[in-house]
């Protein structure tokens, strides 16, 4: 689990108690009551590792590169987004504030920096209707990423119409060919048009602002790296869809959803038992970045109940039980999934409203790339088998083509 308690903490450590509340007091390490006993208090174990990694000198650069990876300290430079003491922020703005009253297209200016015209999307490729939403945006992103302008030495004002033109080409093939209810109109309405749900608009706004960006996660660093090499935006975020596509990422709210079942037909702790036995909970409850709660489903989930009064049958049993049992908040998925099966999506729109909004995001870390002009290339630590010794080694040869002068003075 995320939290662990203070002997714990002090054996990993390997400090007295004074020394573990000292850090705690300069916001070194985060702590929170236990919920088994409110006398005890338990230890965000990402922190504790990191202070022991400092405190026994082995941050050395391997060390370093390799806690990066993983939630660790940050690699990239961005003015785009941040999580910060519970908090996300867009470019200095409280997002869930924001959420509140924001569209996406609102959202994109922001994060652009740029007001730009939305074009309709006319993607040359129209893959059959029946197709999936991944299918049909994975598709219209390759056809137009093999002709698209490479983004190498572009200037910043011509990179927002290229942004608002590859956004509008996911929208329309997330959605199909549904024409917007008038011209002008935003994406959530059409959305909620599209799937017969117009009570559900203010929900899937609300969902498409808190989910645009989110710091450098897995899908946004695929995008940046496309967008070091001076790729195409359609390009860039053709490296960001693909990234979300997996189970771990935007697919995570389909296991959600088969937890959920599993809690209707057998309850919620036959549900939870495997993750609660084996100590790693679903995708659905903790977030690294988030000990005290993922705000962005804090956010949904208030909304949801406010308009319902309730939560979707499974949910609140299961969100329960992480809680009493293992101290973990739900998470960003798991209010995507409650929004879903509350007003009868359909089964890839929680990945389209997901896909959608982070495509915002894509495009803002692919033009900030683009304007910061370096290439991203890290170095792997090898360790694989011993390296073979190459038999003209022990040879040395003179590889210079050019003639060595004779000196005078050789016999």
């Amino acid at each position: 689990m995320g939290w662990i308690t203070a002997e714990q903490a002090l054996h990993v450590l390997q400090v007295r108690p004074q020394t573990l509340y000292a850090q705690v007091s300069r916001h070194a390490i985060r702590s929170r009551p236990d919920p088994a006993d409110p006398r005890r208090s338990l230890y965000h174990a990402q922190d504790v590792q990191q202070q022991a990694a400092r405190r026994a000198g082995r941050r050395r650069d391997q060390a370093i590169a390799a806690a990066t990876i993983r939630w660790g300290d940050p690699v990239l430079d961005t003015g785009l987004s941040t999580v910060s003491q519970g908090r996300l922020c867009f470019r200095g703005r409280d997002a869930v504030a924001w959420s509140h009253s924001a569209t996406l297209e609102e959202v994109a200016e922001l994060l652009w920096q740029a007001r730009p015209a939305w074009p309709p999307a006319t993607p040359p490729c129209r893959p059959a209707p029946a197709a999936p939403a991944l299918t049909r945006a994975l598709q219209a992103l390759a056809e137009r990423a093999a002709h698209d302008p490479a983004t190498l030495g572009a200037q910043a004002d011509t990179l927002a119409p290229q942004a608002a033109s590859v956004l509008m080409t996911v929208a329309e093939a997330l959605m199909g060919d549904t024409p917007a209810p008038a011209p002008g109109h935003p994406l959530h309405l059409r959305l909620a048009r599209q799937w017969g749900c117009p009570q559900a608009a203010e929900l899937i706004r609300q969902a498409l602002v808190l989910l645009a960006d989110h710091e450098l996660n897995a899908s946004t660093f695929a995008t940046r790296v496309t967008a070091s090499t001076g790729a195409a935006l359609s390009a860039c975020v053709l490296s960001g869809l693909a990234t979300l596509s997996g189970p771990l990422h935007g697919g995570a709210v389909a296991r959600v959803q088969a937890l959920v079942d599993t809690a209707l037909a057998h309850g919620a702790e036959a549900a939870l038992a495997p993750a609660l036995q084996s100590g790693r909970l679903y995708p659905a409850f903790g977030h690294p970045l988030y000990p005290e709660g993922d705000v962005r489903a804090q956010a949904l989930l208030a909304s949801l109940m406010a308009a319902s009064g309730r939560l979707p049958p499974g949910f609140a049993e299961l969100q329960a039980l992480a809680l009493q049992r293992a101290g973990e908040h739900p998470t960003v998925d798991f209010a995507l999934a409650a929004l879903a099966r509350h007003h009868g999506w359909p089964a890839d729109g929680p990945f389209t409203v997901f896909a959608l909004s982070r495509c915002v995001g894509w495009l803002a870390h692919a033009i900030e790339q683009v304007q910061q002009g370096a290439l991203i290339r890290p170095r792997a630590r090898y360790v694989g088998p011993p390296l073979v010794k190459s038999p003209e080694a022990s040879e040395p040869r003179d590889t210079d083509p050019k003639p060595r002068p004779v000196s005078r003075w050789h016999p």
